[in-house]
């Protein structure tokens, strides 16, 4: 090696070279194999030693101490104990005589080597590890750097990453905590100091208590007064130093409270302390002095004080984040609850120059971030704890809360208080339902807090209390498919519906007024359209008028989601008791839909278009989803009406129609259309009222849909509106007996509608994709394409029938089937066609297999397995992209439905079926890397298995009594063997939702059907299994999925546990490469005889991680090394 000032030189202009922008990427390739050739020299340390201490490059301090990083961690066993005492007194006098030149970078990462001896060595080798931390703590002089080191050993030592023995991480564990105490202390002291150094007390009388700084909410709150007082004393200012101090030791805490538990060590001192910084959080004065001297220094003094608060509330949460708290913790708690409260009080405190919300606008973000969080740990985690203590006042408490939600700066603080506020409401709604003799008292005691909060939540999605804010939520942008202004409705609408829950009249006395408010200007619209001219227009110029009838219109919209949202609340149990509030919304909601469709408000001029005529159509959607959202309590109106035949039921029903029906045509818009569409849907599926049929406006919309030269409604639409055609005819009445049903009326009207519904596909011929055809192959498709997606609909929509409906469904369909068999063969290589039939199929197969009889049910089948050729399949697979894998996932689907059937009847397809997935289907797809196909191929086999077990194993009930437990007869072992075998190929692959769905299919089998007792699976594969499993956990390849991998070798293992231990753990460890005899006999004692479930589980991965720490450790030893 070149002499050490010569190495140096050329280091520094290596990386000055390497981080030119003129470098190129080959040049960067040479100079990073050049330094790593270098750093895997033995010796290599002593040169980054004399770096490190001659050079001012940082560059080449940084990789200097990443040779020692890896030499620590990576080859540190090997290293001559000499070096090591030398490595371990040389870097820490380096950190001590350069920690206040070093940049911090180089500081912390120089701490983090240090450390990392520590976790090697200490105490053993390194015994004065922890005592050299404390000692720089307790010095002046060192602190800061003292506090460093601390933070970097709890965070590596405590939670180790898995490059340690799991005996190495319990020591660590067990080392640490015997600290903790003393640690905590130290801790407790250096805040303590720097607060009353700096306190103001004896200059500043406290003060006065006309000064509102305690109220009685406060001596409620805080029972001991000198805490009171305590928290009132003015909030130091502190140096720069102090600052940067407490921040440090701030941040130690927050992270040792990460992983210790709760216990007498966190002491009352200590959390008093802490929440005296988490004032400097809310203490505005401090920002304000700041802005006022003007000076940048004093801006950013500022922003630390509020950084210190932030951290203070960081360790509270972390905290508060434990749900497992002891008795002795207890009142500590209650303590931390009362000075947050204190805290949060001085949050919302409204004094006259200063409103709350601008006081909460000065606040540092990440301050309110951290208190909301806190909030929600209170109610998630400790309310039902601490609600029981009488002096705790909850109800004080939410009107505190109350005025920190309503008065966030952001949307998003404000969505995080509603979250809280739903926590609150679900738990309230719990307790009441666990305790229902309470149920008055509960809510007595909160009613007026909830009746505040719905009104409050109702007002600030209104434009007329809460204009501003609104108008700058986005409703363009969709994220996860929502916008920003319906994410805001349908939050602040579930906390509505959850008050609705609790207090139902209330609510809907509260909704329903400004509900009509607004109806009523809605409604008066009609005196100011003006028919003259062209067409008729809204006679409403004014700007101010268009404004404020734009607000009015977004609140109507608002107002009948939320009336919608409340439908549930008036069924079921509680139907005639509130049936006159019920009954009174649905009037209106009719009166209005036929108000809207009546004066054609969608189709009128106004005088702002962009924004009042989405307004107008907006309103009309959602009166008819409101609308829809009753078709329950409608349904449940009609059977109670059956009994008593009331014209008023028939009367709304019909009126309902009167609004739909104009509704339904290609001259409206998509978004009205597909309202008055599903409102239609639930007419005929929820309510299914007898006479439906015959309303004349029912009767045009059938005339329309089957009129041959009428438009086609947009796809969608039509679907829908088929669904509801075929469903009035389709479904049986309510409250009828089977002899009024009249089903052969009906029967044949269902045939004439899908006649008329499929009149073009079924002339279609299988020649029509010849080249000789007379249609364009694109015209062809159309109309298969239309047709399939509306009878797919049909059939989807009736499975879960009755046997009638479906019969006479499949009787209507059943040309159209033929004609989609004859034809599918002509379209096998049009993989979009292919992917549309085989769905048509699938749902045919899934709800009317039983109506299409056994024959014709076996030439489909038939069809389908002579088509899908090996070719054809690799075809569709290799080379069509995602839609050719579409239609093979299809079949497979279809194939899934047929092995499920129980009984005899398709049993004889099992062997094609078998053969199919194994000889054809699988080989094509064993090796890909993509996951196309694969989930549905293995479901199918796992389905073959499940319902067919005695397909390969035959049980009689004689043989087993004759032979007590003895084995089953194995019929068509080969076919068992392969399926199983591909299960085992699997486990190799990457793909860990495969791995996981695959390893769930192994474990039911095992639950239901005792697959891992079987003779067969015990003897010649139940041990492949367990060690492809444990080499998956070794190699870390599925790590989401310890837990589950460890309970399937636990599953696997149990059922041989004696062949376990004696044998397969023995040569699973003679087979492991990387790790020496003595090491591998340690492993194999470690492993605990333990036949319960977590014992061996832990025993399973003590075995994984440390046999991968022992191979780390192997490989890191120099080469030529004798092992003993």
């Amino acid at each position: 090696m070149a002499s050490e000032e010569a190495s140096l030189r050329a280091l520094e202009n290596l990386m000055t070279e390497f981080f030119h922008d003129c470098t190129t990427n080959e040049r960067k390739r040479e100079i990073e194999e050049l330094l790593n050739n270098f750093a895997q020299q033995i010796g290599a340390w002593r040169f980054c030693l004399y770096f490190l201490s001659s050079t001012r490059n940082d560059y080449v301090m940084m990789y200097s101490l990443t040779v020692f990083e890896n030499l620590i961690n990576k080859m540190w066993l090997g290293v001559p104990s000499q070096d090591k005492m030398e490595i371990r007194s040389c870097l820490p006098k380096l950190l001590l005589a350069h920690h206040k030149t070093l940049p911090y970078f180089i500081r912390n990462k120089l701490c983090k080597v240090i450390v990392d001896i520590g976790r090697q060595d200490w105490p053993m080798f390194y015994h004065d590890f922890f005592t050299n931390i404390l000692q720089l703590i307790q010095s002046p002089v060192t602190t800061p750097l003292g506090l460093i080191m601390l933070k970097t050993t709890s965070e590596e030592l405590a939670c180790p990453r898995e490059d340690l023995s799991v005996a190495r991480k319990e020591e660590l564990r067990k080392l640490l905590l015997d600290q903790v105490q003393t640690v905590l202390g130290l801790l407790t002291g250096i805040l303590e100091t720097v607060w009353d150094k700096h306190s103001v007390t004896a200059a500043t009388p406290p003060p006065s208590p006309t000064s509102g700084e305690s109220g009685d909410l406060l001596s409620n709150l805080l029972q001991s007064p000198s805490s009171a007082k305590l928290l009132n004393q003015p909030i130091p200012i502190l140096d720069a130093e102090s600052e940067y101090i407490c921040s440090l030791a701030l941040e130690c805490l927050a992270h040792l409270f990460s992983w210790i538990p709760l216990s007498a060590s966190i002491t009352p001192s200590l959390l008093t302390t802490i929440f005296h910084f988490a004032r400097f959080g809310c203490d505005i004065r401090a920002r304000k002095m700041a802005s006022v001297n003007g000076s940048s220094q004093n801006c950013v003094l500022g922003q630390e004080r509020g950084r210190l608060g932030v951290l203070a509330m960081s360790c509270i949460n972390e905290l508060m984040s434990k749900n497992c708290v002891p008795m002795e913790f207890e009142e500590y708690l209650l303590r931390m609850f009362q000075q947050t409260f204190y805290l949060l009080q001085k949050i919302t405190k409204d004094n006259n120059a200063h409103t709350v919300k601008s006081r909460l606008e000065e606040l540092d973000e990440s301050y309110i971030e951290k208190f909301t969080d806190f909030l929600r740990l209170f109610v998630s985690v400790h309310l039902r704890r601490i609600e029981s203590y009488s002096q705790f006042p909850v109800v004080e408490f939410l009107t505190l809360l109350f005025k920190y939600t309503f008065h966030q700066p952001t949307h998003e603080g404000y969505f995080s208080c509603l979250d809280i506020w739903t926590l609150f409401l679900d738990y309230l709604t719990s307790k009441i339902k666990s305790r229902l003799g309470d149920k008055e008292a509960v809510l007595n005691r909160y009613e007026d807090a909830l009746v505040l909060l719905l009104t409050e939540v109702l007002n600030r999605i209104q434009f007329r209390y809460n204009q501003a804010q609104l108008e700058e939520l986005d409703d363009e942008t969709l994220d996860d498919d929502q916008t920003e202004w319906q994410r805001y409705l349908r939050q602040s609408l579930e906390v509505v519906a959850k008050v609705m829950e609790l207090l139902p009249t209330h609510a809907f006395s509260t909704l329903f007024p400004v509900l009509q408010d607004n109806l009523e200007v809605y409604l008066g619209l009609q005196q100011f359209i003006v028919t003259s001219g062209p067409g008729p227009r809204l006679n409403i110029t004014a700007e101010n008028d268009c404004r404020r009838l734009h607000c009015s219109l977004r609140d109507l919209s608002s107002l009948l989601q939320a009336v919608g949202r409340l439908a549930e609340y008036f069924i079921g149990d509680v139907f005639a008791a509130r049936f006159s509030d019920a009954l009174t919304v649905v009037e209106r909601l009719v009166k209005v839909t036929l108000y809207g469709s009546q004066i054609k408000l969608y189709n009128i001029e106004t005088a702002v278009p962009s924004v009042l005529k989405p307004d107008l159509i907006d309103v009309h959607a959602q009166s008819l989803a409101a609308l829809q959202a009753y078709s329950h309590w409608l349904a449940q109106y009609c059977s109670e009406a059956h009994r008593q035949n009331t014209q008023q039921f028939v009367s709304l029903i019909s009126t309902t129609m009167d609004a739909v029906t104009p509704l339904i045509t290609t001259k409206v818009q998509d978004k009205l259309l597909l309202s008055a569409c599903h409102l239609l849907v639930s007419l005929a599926t929820t309510v299914r009222p007898v006479f439906l049929i015959s309303i004349p406006a029912v009767q045009k919309v059938f005339n329309r849909i089957t009129d041959a030269s009428s438009q086609r409604l947009v796809d969608k639409a039509q679907v829908l509106v088929c669904r509801a055609l075929s469903n009035i005819l389709l479904l049986p009445w309510p409250n009828l007996p089977e002899n009024e049903q009249q089903w052969p009326v009906r029967s044949m009207n269902h045939a004439s509608l899908i006649s008329a519904l499929s009149r073009d596909y079924r002339s279609l011929k299988p020649s029509a994709v010849t080249p000789q055809r007379k249609m364009p192959l694109d015209d062809t498709k159309v109309i298969i394409h239309q047709t399939l997606s509306v009878l797919e609909d049909i059939v989807e929509n009736i499975s879960g029938e009755s046997t009638k409906s479906r019969q006479i469904c499949y009787q209507s369909l059943q040309e159209s089937v033929q004609v989609s068999l004859a034809l599918f063969p002509a379209f096998i290589h049009q993989s979009d066609v292919t992917d549309e039939m085989l769905s048509f199929f699938l749902t045919l197969f899934r709800g009317l297999r039983v109506q299409m009889g056994v024959p014709f049910t076996e030439q489909i089948i038939q069809t389908f397995l002579n088509m899908f050729t090996r070719e054809q399949l690799a075809e569709s697979i290799l080379h069509e992209g995602s839609t050719g894998c579409r239609v093979v996932e299809k079949f497979l689907k279809i194939l899934q439905v047929v092995v499920q059937e129980p009984g005899q009847v398709f049993k004889p397809f099992l062997p094609s079926i078998i053969a199919l997935c194994m000889e054809q289907v699988y080989p094509i797809i064993a090796e890909r890397p993509s996951p196309d196909v694969k989930a549905e191929l293995f479901e199918l086999l796992f389905r073959t298995l499940h319902h067919n077990w005695r397909y390969f194993f035959k049980s009689t009930v004689l043989a087993s009594v004759q032979r007590g437990m003895a084995e089953e007869q194995m019929e068509n072992q080969p076919q068992f063997s392969a399926i199983m075998q591909a299960f085992g190929q699997s486990f190799l692959q990457p793909d860990i939702h495969l791995f996981k769905q695959n390893l769930f299919y192994l474990e039911t089998l095992n639950t239901k059907q005792k697959l891992y007792h079987k003779k067969i699976f015990r003897s010649t594969m139940l041990f492949q299994f367990v060690n492809v499993l444990l080499q998956v956990l070794v190699h870390r390849s599925h790590d989401l999925l310890q837990e589950d991998i460890g309970i399937a070798v636990y599953n696997m293992a149990s059922v041989d546990f004696d062949g376990f231990f004696t044998a397969f753990l023995p040569e699973f460890l003679s087979s492991c490469d990387g790790v020496d005899a003595n090491q591998k006999n340690v492993l194999g004692r470690n492993f605990k005889m333990d036949r319960d479930l977590p014992s061996f589980t832990q025993s399973v991965h003590r075995l994984v991680n440390d046999l991968r720490y022992y191979r780390l450790c192997n490989d890191s030893l120099p080469p030529g090394t004798v092992k003993l």
